[in-house]
């Protein structure tokens, strides 16, 4: 049989219009209202003078608008019949039941409330087997419904089934009991079909059947573990008052007994007791088997095993301190007078907070070794933490204790190994803290050395105020261009330089020898390095600022006279220069040497390198029919700029230094400086490759006993570099007792050996033509021209 899919018309009736804000009226729905609107109110009066008391009830678009139009109202509502009224102040309360569907047909003018006229909608007679399995599956959800529904609405929506005529009746039914919105709610009135009117129900009752049943699971679940809780709590009163009676303890009273007499025995701050009490009450109505209770506990044990107030006492004594210094390094005596000081203070001011010391210089120069001796001379515990490669800050803050596996910092970490409060806490490689994703540790420092902020530093785990203030903190780094600027002005710099041959030598014979030695086994009466054996190692086999290779390279030598003697070779022996290849292999390092007569275009530069300082060639050649300036040997920017800047002072000046200008023209220049697979950068060779060019333009040679370092600007002038001790090393290491060096730079020369100051002689420069005066023997006397 064949669907109707329009519904059918009947004649117009006009009847005044009661809006609603936020819902619909079904057809054969009761429904209360309260009605205070004026306009409202007064339709609610004209169909009360009437005899059948009708009106039409039709929902608003939107619930905002308080005086609204036929424009601001759906075009389809219900016919209703006030079956109940009770006057109020202002206000009239309703009971409604819908009767049958209207669809607007025309509005009339009326001054207090809408008048409009209506058409009646009635569903077409259908009949199809598709209708009749809507109508059963709607009954099959509604009676699911009915079995999870509780209460007054359950016993509502059995009336309503009961109650229900036919399929149209049912489902508007079921609609006034469904939890929808007012546009799905329109939507059903303005079903074309009974059929589409089913189908809309149907879609409407499984999602709230879904919702029923997750309700209902979510009830049960809580309820369950509600009545679980209660029972364990019984269980456990119960086995309390059972151990009561008997005169036992549980482990768990036991635990929490023991955890309260440490704490009280801590001698904790105010805050530190009170945040213990309290977790140690929680921690007694936890069971042992609660996630929470090991936590907890873990979280008591370590407030419990702080050093809140235990600290050690400080020696203060001068004279010793400087012995155990003096007994575990050699030289470093700017490090050992800052020391001294220290202590000095502490004795006349022992409330004055301990310095922040950060140790700069290359690898191997003791930094790390001197720090425990500072704890030696002080009396202190010794605590070292690498920072090199740390990118958590959490790492030094903690982690919340909400974090599954959470842990103190590594600051607290150190303290509790410690013991005490005042620690000596080392922090290695601070140069080399990262910074990513997960945080900037070195921001995470500014609060940790800080003398200022530091007295009440918060873990994030421990979550208590904790006093750093008595921690003496020494950092140690090999640059300080990696650190921040915030960080770097907390810490007091103190910069140890590489050592010299002879300071090497007397490290090995006091520490690196004996050391090596008793590790492998062996006396020195069984394997004796003569000094030149031992300074050919420290020259030809090692390249280095501080003292590890040389401490491996005898090591080595030691481990080989051990096979020796374990074989029963027990004669003493003596190491020559001649026999280190056999034992030590060939030469690793061939120091670069002076050289006596230069050609012209080449200069003698000094550098500092993380290694210390060397000596380089800057070598400089015309290129015919050439064109500006070419530079080889893997410069830096810095060096490049440094070169052109010389080249252009060299070609202003030409004039005064005798330079053929034809030859500047007609050609360019290329700049080399050799080891070209070593990177160079930095603008301390500015005035060797000035020197170079004017030695170069001149043909004139440079003197090949002067070596020079200084940065160069356009005016002429010589600016200050560092490294300066460095240099003069490397130039004394390479046979060069005269070195160029700017005048700025006089105030460093105080930090050179006696020895190396002694036998060279440095030559101070405020200019280029004072520096090439003094580095080019022939070059031509610029005060001479008139």
């Amino acid at each position: 049989m064949e669907v109707q899919e329009a519904d059918s018309v009947q004649a117009v009736e006009c009847l005044p219009v009661l809006p609603l804000k936020t819902s619909a009226l079904f057809p054969y729905a009761f429904m209360p209202l309260t009605v205070g609107r004026p306009a409202s109110v007064a339709a609610v009066e004209a169909a009360l003078a009437t005899e059948e008391k009708v009106l039409a009830v039709i929902a608003q678009k939107s619930p905002d608008v308080e005086a609204p139009t036929m424009d601001d109202l759906y075009g389809v509502g219900t016919k209703a019949v006030i079956k109940r009224m009770a006057q109020g102040e202002g206000m009239i309360q309703l009971l409604v039941q819908g009767t049958e569907r209207l669809a607007v047909h025309q509005a009339e003018t009326e001054q207090k409330y809408l008048r409009v006229q209506f058409r009646k909608l009635v569903f077409a007679a259908e009949e199809s087997t598709e209708l009749e399995a809507l109508h059963r599956a709607v009954l099959d959800l509604a009676q699911r419904m009915l079995q999870l529904a509780q209460g007054e609405r359950g016993e509502m929506m059995n009336q309503l089934l009961a109650s229900a005529q036919d399929s149209a009746h049912l489902a508007f039914l079921i609609a006034s009991l469904l939890q929808i919105d007012v546009p799905k709610e329109q939507a059903l009135l303005e079903s074309r079909t009974c059929r589409e009117l089913l189908q809309r129900v149907h879609g409407y009752m499984q999602h709230e059947l879904q919702v029923l049943e997750l309700r209902n699971k979510i009830a049960s679940k809580a309820q369950t573990e509600m009545s679980r809780e209660q029972r364990d709590y019984m269980l456990r009163q119960q086995l309390k008052a059972i151990q009561e009676e008997l005169g036992e303890s549980s482990a768990t009273d036991a635990e929490v007994a023991e955890l309260r007499t440490r704490l009280d025995k801590a001698d904790l701050p105010e805050e530190a007791r009170q945040e213990a009490d309290r977790e140690l009450n929680r921690l007694e109505r936890l069971p042992p088997a609660a996630p929470d209770y090991q936590l907890t506990r873990t979280y008591l044990e370590l407030i419990a095993e702080l050093p809140w107030k235990d600290s050690t006492q400080d020696v203060i004594d001068l004279e010793r301190a400087a012995a155990i210094l003096d007994k575990d390094h050699y030289g470093l005596q700017e490090v050992k007078e800052r020391i001294l000081e220290h202590l000095a203070v502490m004795k006349l001011n022992p409330d004055a907070h301990s310095p922040i010391i950060c140790f700069v210089g290359p690898p191997g120069v003791g930094k790390t070794s001197l720090g425990q001796s500072i704890a030696r001379a002080l009396g202190r515990k010794f605590e070292r933490l690498s920072l090199g490669g740390l990118h958590d800050e959490a790492e030094l803050r903690g982690h919340r204790r909400t974090y599954i596996g959470a842990l103190p910092g590594r600051i607290i970490q150190a303290l509790n190994r410690s013991g005490v409060n005042n620690p000596l806490l080392m922090l290695d490689e601070v140069d080399k803290v990262g910074q990513d994703f997960r945080g900037d540790p070195s921001s995470a420092l500014l609060e940790i050395l800080d003398p200022a902020q530091n007295c009440s530093f918060r873990d994030n785990y421990l979550n208590l105020p904790f006093d750093l203030s008595r921690v003496f903190f020494i950092t140690t780094g090999n640059t300080l261009d990696t650190i921040p600027g915030p960080l770097l002005d907390r810490m007091e710099t103190i910069r140890i330089s590489g050592y010299t041959v002879e300071e090497k030598l007397e490290i090995a014979r006091r520490y690196l020898i004996p050391r090596q030695f008793e590790d492998a086994g062996i006396t020195l009466e069984q394997l004796d390095i003569p000094d030149a054996t031992l300074k050919r190692i420290v020259t030809h086999y090692t390249r280095e600022a501080g003292v590890r290779q040389l401490e491996r390279a005898l090591g080595k030598l030691a481990r080989k006279r051990a096979v020796e003697v374990a074989r029963g070779q027990s004669d003493p022996v003596s190491i020559a220069v001649s026999g280190l290849p056999d034992r030590l292999g060939s030469e690793r390092h061939r120091p670069e040497q002076s050289m006596k007569h230069l050609p012209p275009g080449v200069a003698t530069g000094l550098a500092w390198t993380g290694a210390g300082g060397e000596i380089l060639f800057v070598e400089a050649s015309t290129l015919p029919k050439g064109r500006g300036v070419k530079l080889t040997g893997q410069l830096g920017d810095v060096m490049r700029e440094s070169a052109e800047a010389a080249q252009t002072y060299v070609w202003a000046h030409a004039d005064r230094f005798g330079i053929d200008k034809d030859l500047l023209g007609s050609s360019g220049v290329h700049i080399h400086v050799p080891a070209g697979a070593v990177p160079k950068d930095g603008p301390s060779a500015g005035l060797a490759i000035v020197t170079a060019l004017a030695s170069l333009y001149t043909d004139t040679p440079a003197r090949g006993d002067t070596a020079m370092t200084g940065e160069i600007t356009l005016s002429g002038r010589v600016l200050p570099i560092g490294g300066i001790k460095e240099k003069a090393l490397a130039a004394r290491a390479a046979g060069i007792r005269r070195v160029v060096v700017p005048k700025e730079n006089e105030s460093d020369l105080r930090d050179i050996p006696d020895d190396v100051r002694e036998e060279t002689e440095f030559v101070l420069v405020e200019n280029i033509d004072q520096a090439l005066r003094a580095s080019i023997s022939g070059v031509h006397q610029p005060e001479a021209v008139s």
